[in-house]
């Protein structure tokens, strides 16, 4: 029975199928997206919020909480998809203490080329193991979990 301080049987052998399956998705996605981009998640994932920003612009800050990385390790990939002449960082012109990433040229066009790939691989992964409906409760019942 669970209790407040430990999960039913059915609540973790939920939770053990979502960190298994979240595990299984994001290798197939990781090997679909570096066969045909070069491209790891985690360089996507931050072209991706560059891409949905205005301008292509985002400060680290707004970067760091759109990503799923840690600060240390956003600014270590930062660093390195600059100097891959993906982005680019400079001060921010209201707060020089602030730092604004913007996307390059190179890094647009990267970003067209893998998208279609991301997309075929999480419809092919996971978003097609569900008919919309399904999708839709799956989407409400995760979304209790992420805003609680």
């Amino acid at each position: 029975m669970p209790t407040p301080e430990r999960p039913s049987e059915a609540g973790l052998a939920a939770w053990r199928m979502f960190l298994v399956a979240h595990s299984v998705v994001t290798d197939r996605l990781e090997a679909d997206m570096r066969a045909s981009s070069g491209l790891t998640l985690a360089r996507y994932d931050v072209l991706l919020q560059l891409s949905e920003a205005p301008g292509g612009r985002l400060r680290m800050t707004d970067l760091a909480r759109a990503v799923l990385l840690s600060k240390s390790g956003l600014t270590r990939l930062v660093g390195r998809m600059c100097e891959e002449g993906y982005i680019t960082r400079t001060p921010a012109t209201d707060d020089r203490r602030s730092i604004v990433v913007t996307m390059t040229a190179r890094g647009r066009s990267t970003f067209r080329r893998a998208a279609p790939t991301h997309l075929r691989s999480v419809q092919e992964h996971f978003a097609g193991h569900f008919r919309d409906g399904e999708a839709e409760e799956l989407r409400v019942l995760l979304e209790r979990v992420a805003t609680t």
